[in-house]
């Protein structure tokens, strides 16, 4: 179900956080971290499901913050790497440890949030009452890059 006001536009972001830190910051070294991703690694199999539930996870909520199609895709470029890594043994752990796939796709999710206007209308009411040019100035004026109307 895609988000309806700013609070689910909060818990979307709370989630992915969540699969963030889970994923590949539990434990940091500097700019570098480790994560369930990378620790189950080292259990073959284990690391795929837990790999591609969080995978699964990060899409369910870019569905629901209604990313754009660019977004959906960088983001299933950095998992699909993961994954395809997450099985090579000794080669995925330390592509884990450089090639944080979780934490990119979060990332690129996240930037997708911040840089929206979101309105909570519908885009046809807006545009009904002269809002709707008000809604693109001030999303010029944020510098965002994308206007969502929630109600839609």
């Amino acid at each position: 179900m895609a988000v309806r006001t700013f609070r689910d536009i909060e818990k979307v972001w709370s989630n992915v956080e969540g699969i963030k830190k889970l994923s590949d910051r539990v434990v940091g070294f500097g700019p570098f971290g480790i994560g369930l991703d990378g620790l189950l690694t080292w259990v073959p199999g284990v690391g795929l499901v837990y790999t591609i539930g969080a995978a699964g996870m990060l899409f369910v909520n870019a569905f629901r913050a209604r990313a754009s199609a660019g977004t959906m895709a960088r983001m299933g470029a950095y998992l699909a790497f993961d994954a395809l890594t997450t099985e090579a043994f000794l080669i995925g752990s330390a592509v884990d440890f450089f090639f944080p796939g979780h934490l990119m796709a979060a990332k690129a999710l996240q930037k997708e949030i911040e840089t929206t206007h979101w309105v909570e209308a519908s885009e046809r009411e807006a545009r009904a009452s002269g809002d709707h040019a008000r809604h693109v100035a001030a999303m010029k004026a944020d510098r965002k890059r994308r206007l969502v109307y929630l109600a839609d």
